[in-house]
């Protein structure tokens, strides 16, 4: 099946060249809003109608015993302690009621782990059950409060020894009262009676008016400043001062943090348990009256408005207005266990819950409203703290990539694709290809969260956007906002401009995708998808490179599409690499052709040009060297000499190099492949034969023949043409170097310099046929060496010393011989040459200064022509007398000393046999230790003595300690010989 979807993106794409300017320019996402509003927060559950009214609210607080039960407790101005049960089907509805003293309820703490509530109410402390409310019991211990804050630990809190650190809280409840200008530090024992554990007489002469007690740390808030007590040291200290002019001190306990935000005015510094401040401050734009806690979000609640501030970035992200009743206090209540997902606001007798909106739907609300940018930033935070997984990123990445796509920001698309580790290549195959292909059923049938519409071709996705910007351009128009970018409402783009845009970051995300780890039938899809897409914007380098490197493309999706556009390079590399050798090597074949004919219309056109003509050569040698690429590793011996001829017809190096070549398997058939080889092709012949003989040890005396034949038929044509070179009086100079420049395109030395070689080395060839071929020739040298190897000593001197006037060669060949009567015969040619030839004196001279010594003076006097000068041969004459005196002489010494040498051996000889030896009974073998008496005894020439019968058994040149005469002999002193 044969995808034909990218066939318009040709056409469209061309003419990218003749659209607006706008067709170049890259779309921004301008749509994105540049507020950080969003929907965290929604009203979870009111006051059910069915509960009676109450009185305005002083106090609140809220816990979740179980998931599917939370309770709000409310304190009233009129001292009731009212529980509401919160579902959020039903609201909030009354649970119990309980009225303490009639006074308000000023504060409400929540101790889960003992079941508690203390209730701070007209300067008294009060526990209640947590469930019954019942009984209520007074702490008269204490008096005047004025202020309560229960303790928090913090996650890595220990407590140290040395320095008395509180106990944990599973051992009690602690909690931390201000009385005026007094701090005291109170633990609840099981019994449920107090027990001060330290009274602070701190410099809080302002009186206190907040507590926080965190860890070992309290702070303090008064009028003056901010203070932190140390139960561990004992220490107290300022934290920092507030300006006279600042609103009371207010302060927050952070519980996910396990921190302190301490208020001045407007401004929130958030301390950790030492007071130091961490991070940076929040801006709120009003002192609140009071704050809460939701997850990573401070609840800051005034008059009533709701806001919603991000304690990293400080941002305001919400903001919910509600009822207020004239003159009554705002009060929120948030989890204090850190759970951060309700919170509650009260405002007068009406009481609200919200939610924390699911993180998806926060995230799928930013998408809709176009501000990715937020929603990326938001599931980065959730992930770093732990509320959403890399692969939830991951998602949104891919969400917002196709969200994009089909906003026509086709770049922005692809980026975040590429930051999508569970993107699928896949998935975008339905921009690429229509339906169905051989890839539909691969495709995840994945629509995300459904915010943007189903895959469809580029184009028309492109189409689409482009008459969504005019319908946008109508609207805006006629006064109405759309979600449209203003820069494509400003500047519309071009439908070829952005088409292109869109194939150029597919092929980005398809090249990408290559590097992943894919299965088999998704890598096909990307491999062929990318071919199309490079072919659609006509990137022919990177066609050829895909197709040459390891790649997945279905061969039977792109053979004809590549085949009738034109690209058949492409479609050639493409074959190779998928083994089809034969239909690669077809292509290449039509492609050298085409080019060689494109090639002789230049030469042959009126105004060709010489540029031209390069390249239709440089092209030409590319798909020869392609083609011979693929024979060297070839061992279908059928297929390379099916190709060898035209191969050889364009560069004869390359045809003996696949001819040659060691990487394939299998080696070609010596008689298949010189009976292939085009006759007039001598040079790939003889390379081939050379390579046969020299390389491979060829011993086949056939071979040989015919390599000797060859170079010696070059040889000839050689000498011819060397011949003519002095008669053509430079006309054709250029022609003959363009020719000896080819002949040298296989051979770097000449032809007669390989064949004197060959025939010297070689002794498996038929000299005769040789000799028959260059009888009549000038090749002097060559014939020398094949008389020589035929015999023919006499030949070989007259052509060294009369044709090639060679003396040094001739008396070497002589020397070679090593016969006397060879020198006497070259002086004998030297002297009396033939065919009329004058004698060569000098020669003749050299000869006898030389080898004099291997003459005869008699019969050198005897030859000597009586036309040869004296004065030439008086001194050599009388030096080779000389030499012959001396070695007569010389032969006289070696004489006698040989002589010498002869009479002091016998006489060391006769005196060895006529030498005595006394045996007597106590006398016994050197060898076997036997007694001797009567018997056979032998006596070697370092005097050991040894039985007849180990004497046959030593033998007579080793002795009984074991030396061997015969290799390191006894010397012994003569009147000759001293050592």
């Amino acid at each position: 099946m044969r995808c034909s979807t990218v066939e318009p993106w040709l056409s469209l794409v061309s003419d990218h060249s003749s659209a607006s300017p706008m067709a170049n320019s890259k779309p921004k996402p301008g749509s994105e809003p540049k507020s950080h509003s969003r929907n965290v927060l929604e009203l979870l559950a009111g006051l059910n109608p069915s509960i009676p009214p109450i009185p305005p609210v002083r106090s609140l607080a809220i816990t979740t015993i179980s998931d599917s039960q939370t309770l709000v407790f409310i304190g009233t101005v009129s001292g009731d302690v009212i529980s509401l049960s919160l579902n959020p089907n039903t609201g909030l509805s009354f649970h119990l009621r309980l009225n303490i003293i009639g006074k308000p309820v000023s504060s409400i703490l929540v101790v889960s782990h003992i079941g508690k509530l203390i209730v701070l109410s007209d300067g008294f402390i009060y526990l209640l059950d947590l469930n019954s409310l019942e009984p209520v019991r007074k702490l008269s211990l204490l008096k005047n409060v004025n202020v309560v804050s229960k303790r928090f630990l913090s996650r890595n809190y220990s407590i140290n020894p040395i320095s008395n650190g509180v106990k944990g809280k599973e051992d009690g409840c602690f909690f931390a009262v201000a009385m005026g200008k007094k701090l005291m530090l109170v633990e609840l024992v099981l019994s449920g009676s107090p027990v001060i554990l330290k009274e602070v007489q701190g410099d809080f002469t302002d009186g206190i008016m907040c507590i926080s007690w965190v860890d070992d740390s309290v702070i303090v808030g008064t009028r003056s400043g901010y203070y932190l007590y140390s139960y561990a040291s004992g220490l107290s200290g300022v934290i920092f001062s507030l300006p006279d002019s600042s609103v009371p001190p207010r302060m927050k306990f952070l519980a996910k943090e396990c921190k302190v935000m301490l208020m001045v005015d407007n401004v929130g510094v958030i301390v950790d348990s030492e007071g130091q401040p961490v991070g940076g401050s929040l801006v709120f734009g009003e002192a609140s009256e009071t704050m809460g806690e939701i997850g990573a979000y401070i609840v800051v609640v005034r008059n009533g408005k709701l806001e919603l501030y991000h304690k990293k970035s400080g941002n305001c992200v919400q903001q919910v207005s509600f009822p207020v009743e004239v003159g009554s206090p705002c009060v929120v209540a948030d989890e204090e266990d850190g759970r951060g997902k309700l919170v509650a606001v009260a405002a007068g007798s009406k009481i609200m819950c919200y939610r924390k909106v699911p993180c998806e739907e926060q995230i799928k609300d930013l998408l809709r409203k176009k501000n990715f940018r937020e929603a990326i930033s938001l599931v980065e935070e959730l992930q770093n703290e732990g509320e959403m997984t890399r692969e939830m990123l991951s998602f949104v990445h891919a969400q917002v990539g196709f969200l994009l796509l089909f906003d026509l920001h086709f770049e922005e698309a692809v980026d975040h694709f590429l930051l999508s580790e569970i993107m699928d290549p896949s998935e975008l195959f339905p921009f690429i290809t229509r339906d169905p292909n051989r890839w539909s059923l691969l495709v995840p049938r994945n629509r995300y969260w459904g915010l943007h519409p189903p895959p469809s071709l580029l184009e028309k996705v492109v189409d689409d956007g482009l008459t969504g910007i005019q319908r946008a351009i109508f609207l805006k128009k006629a006064g109405v906002e759309t979600a449209v970018d203003d820069e494509f409402l400003l500047n519309p783009p071009s439908r070829a401009g952005l088409l292109e845009s869109a194939i150029k970051n597919m092929t980005r995300f398809l090249e990408a995708s290559r590097h992943k780890d894919l299965t088999p039938s998704v890598r096909e899809g990307v491999d062929t998808l990318l071919m199309y897409l490079y072919r659609a914007l006509n990137r022919v380098d990177d066609m050829e490179r895909l197709a040459t490197s390891e790649n997945s493309c279905i061969v039977e999706e792109l053979e004809s599409l590549l085949s009738e556009s034109g690209h058949l390079r492409t479609l050639a590399f493409l074959y190779a690499s998928k083994g089809m050798s034969s239909k690669s090597l077809s292509i290449w074949r039509v492609l050298a052709r085409n080019y060689s004919s494109n090639y002789l219309k230049d030469l042959h056109g009126a105004n060709h040009l010489q540029d031209t003509t390069k390249d239709n050569s440089s092209d030409q040698q590319t798909a020869v060297a392609e083609a011979s690429r693929i024979l060297e590793a070839s061992s279908d011996q059928e297929l390379v000499l099916q190709h060898l001829g035209w191969i050889a017809d364009i560069n004869q190096v390359l045809a003996v190099q696949l001819l040659i070549s060691e990487k394939r398997t299998d080696p070609l058939s010596p008689d298949e492949v010189i009976a292939a080889i085009d006759p007039r092709k001598v040079e790939i012949l003889l390379r081939y034969l050379q390579w046969l003989i020299e390389d491979q040890d060829c011993d086949d005396t056939r071979f040989h023949t015919t390599y000797a034949l060859l170079l010696s038929k070059s040889a000839l044509d050689a000498n011819e043409k060397e011949h003519a070179i002095p008669n053509s009086e430079g006309v054709n100079q250029k022609e003959m170097s363009m020719s000896d420049r080819g002949n040298n395109s296989i051979f770097d030395t000449h032809v007669r310099e390989r064949l004197q070689h060959f025939l010297q080395s070689s002794d498996l060839y038929d000299p005769d046929e040789v000799l028959d071929l260059i009888e009549g020739s000038e090749l002097w040298l060559e014939k020398a060496i094949l008389y020589r190897k035929l015999g023919q000593e006499t030949l070989v001197l007259q052509i060294l010393a009369l044709k090639l006037e060679d003396c040094e060669a001739a008396e070497q060949y002589c020397a070679e011989i090593g016969r006397p009567d060879a020198y006497m015969q070259l002086l004998e040619m030297y002297l009396e040459p033939i065919n009329g030839k004058e004698p060569m004196f000098k020669a003749a001279v050299r000869l006898l200064h030389n080898h004099g010594e291997m003459l005869d003076p008699l019969q050198v006097l005897e030859r000597l022509s009586p036309d040869m000068p004296l004065q030439l041969a008086s001194e050599t004459i009388l030096r080779m007398l000389r030499a012959r005196l001396h070695h007569h002489r010389q032969g006289q010494i070696v004489h006698s000393l040989s002589r010498a040498l002869d009479i002091d051996a016998s006489l060391a000889r006769f005196e060895e046999r006529s030498r005595h030896i006394l045996i007597n009974d106590d006398s016994f073998c050197d060898s076997c230790h036997a007694r001797l008496g009567t018997k056979l005894f032998a006596m070697y020439p370092d005097d050991t003595i040894v039985c007849y019968k180990c004497f046959r058994r030593q033998g007579e040149s080793i002795s009984v300690s074991g030396r061997d005469f015969k290799k390191d002999m006894l010397y012994k002193p003569g009147w000759l010989v001293t050592r």
